[in-house]
């Protein structure tokens, strides 16, 4: 059986709050207007000033923490660096406002810091049109309709503009941190390219939202790529992590800091197993995204979350219809109806 993870630090950070994680390394909680109401950012100390990992929300609680740490913490050194490990906007929402605020750099994954681009242009009528024609595909119904309508600029009011220059970071390379070398490592299936650190002098791995403790990361179909196959993505990406030490440190960038790194890979890959069993089940006679939904997510769901599970419910279908275990047929209203086939374990 896998090791349990173990976490090092009694309690968190409050908001605002500047906490050592590790040599040279600080860890700061910001708040999110979610059910999850936090996301965990890191401060590195150079000999000229800051590099911080993510940003935070876009708020203006996040912005005045920023300027009470900047004017304390960082004791008179500028943040001159952002790396951002995705485009979420919890993680890359204020690297505009940091950018035109302190003048720091942006480094991030291409494809991320392009889809923030395009995300963050707001409402079009194409993607309106395409959120529409995703989420009646999923199973929509009038009355969740009229939520979709509202949803297709959300992500532009939760960022500050994405900055126009970035330096691109990339798979393997190693980056100079606080006097440090630390190796990138990209996984998909949370986002595009998602950016992960180890530095192996340290022994830690900041993970952002590729390995959580206690929580899966979101792994979702969304409106700009209807065909994809996220899960595939994801689990193939936690392969890589397996090749870490099982004592690293890991930074997450949700919940607290841990141990047993392994061991939560362990799990977070017999977790989708056990979805992808249950939505194999489900699939007796044909259904929706929607339908699936229901059976995989048996808690109450408020309407921010709704769209996270649907998208996560077609990411299981998905990968069943990529291993031939699953068929998916669409029907003349544009309503997509799966069905189980073959073995689940086949």
């Amino acid at each position: 059986m896998p090791a349990e993870i173990h976490y090092p630090f009694a309690g968190v950070p409050a908001n605002g709050e500047v906490r050592e994680a590790a040599p040279g390394v600080f860890w700061v909680r910001m708040p999110l207007p979610f059910r999850l109401d936090h996301i965990n950012l890191w401060l590195i100390e150079e000999d000229d000033g800051w590099t911080v990992i993510d940003t935070g929300i876009a708020c203006e609680e996040t912005k005045a923490a920023w300027e009470r740490i900047v004017a304390t913490h960082c004791a008179g050194k500028p943040l001159r660096r952002m790396i951002v490990t995705h485009f979420h906007p919890d993680h890359v929402g204020l690297a505009g406002w940091m950018a035109d605020r302190f003048g720091a750099a942006l480094w991030m994954p291409l494809a991320e810091w392009a889809f923030a681009r395009v995300l963050g242009a707001g409402r079009s009528p194409a993607a309106e049109e395409g959120y529409g024609r995703f989420y009646r595909a999923a199973g929509f119904g009038p009355d969740r309709m009229e939520l979709v309508a509202s949803r297709s600029g959300n992500y532009a009011t939760r960022i500050t503009p994405i900055p126009f220059a970035l330096r691109r970071i990339e798979d393997n390379e190693v980056i100079a941190i606080g006097g440090r070398n630390w190796q990138v490592i990209v996984g998909g299936g949370h986002s595009y390219e998602h950016a992960s650190l180890y530095c192996a002098e340290l022994g830690v791995l900041i993970a952002g939202d590729q390995v959580l403790p206690q929580i899966s990361p979101n792994i979702s179909v969304w409106p700009s790529e209807p065909e994809a196959d996220p899960l595939r993505h994801f689990l193939a990406s936690l392969e890589r992590f397996r090749q870490l030490p099982e004592d690293t440190l890991v930074l997450p960038g949700h919940r607290r800091p841990f141990t047993g790194l392994h061991g939560r890979l362990g799990a977070l890959a017999t977790h989708h197993d056990e979805r992808l069993a249950r939505t194999w089940e489900a699939c007796a006679e044909p259904r929706t995204g929607l339908d699936v939904l229901k059976v995989l997510f048996e808690q109450s769901l408020d309407d921010h979350q709704v769209f996270f599970a649907v998208g996560e419910s077609l990411a299981h279908l998905h990968f069943l219809v990529g291993q031939g275990r699953m068929t998916r047929t669409c029907r003349g209203d544009g309503v997509c109806l799966f069905e189980r086939w073959g073995d689940c374990n086949a």
